[in-house]
């Protein structure tokens, strides 16, 4: 049973959520030779203010 966590910063629609869960389902699914309904795949939606890259968080660019 695959399990696929995606960490996103905040901000996403819940449409752009759902294709992306139906894209990496479909991904795993022909890349593993899995089930669909066997693969799991959590969201992780990040606060800007939780993620930095050289030394900058993104909330404060």
């Amino acid at each position: 049973m695959p399990y696929v966590t995606v960490k996103l910063l905040e901000g996403r629609t819940d449409e752009q959520k759902r294709a992306l869960v139906k894209e990496v389902t479909e991904a795993v699914s022909r890349t593993v030779d899995a089930p669909a309904e066997n693969i799991v795949v959590f969201i992780e939606d990040m606060p800007k203010n939780h993620y930095g890259v050289a030394g900058t968080l993104f909330s404060d660019k």
